[in-house]
């Protein structure tokens, strides 16, 4: 079975042109896929925000891709899965930053 990666920035209340652009297929998708569907709070760390704020958004986002029909097996939260952050430790390590 081929397997789907697909994520989302909770910056902000979702949107029809989140819906219609990305969540719609994901639903559609997650029958004849396996599938992987994210919230990435780490990328919504790369401009100002507010923890709590980040926080709520991202729980929101969580409720309402259930809402509209996305397994909730089929989700996760970027900051609760500890591996993303270590292998991003392990890349820091051996790739260079070159200007």
């Amino acid at each position: 079975m081929k397997t789907v990666l697909s994520a989302i920035q909770p910056t902000g209340d979702m949107h029809l042109g989140n819906y219609f652009g990305a969540v719609k297929n994901w639903v559609d998708l997650q029958d004849n896929y396996k599938c992987f569907y994210g919230v990435v709070d780490y990328h919504a760390m790369t401009m100002p925000y507010q923890v709590a704020k980040l926080r709520t958004n991202t729980w929101d986002l969580i409720t309402n891709l259930v809402a509209v029909g996305v397994k909730p097996e089929n989700l996760f939260i970027q900051s609760l899965v500890p591996e993303h952050t270590e292998l991003a430790w392990i890349f820091n390590c051996f790739v260079p930053m070159v200007n």
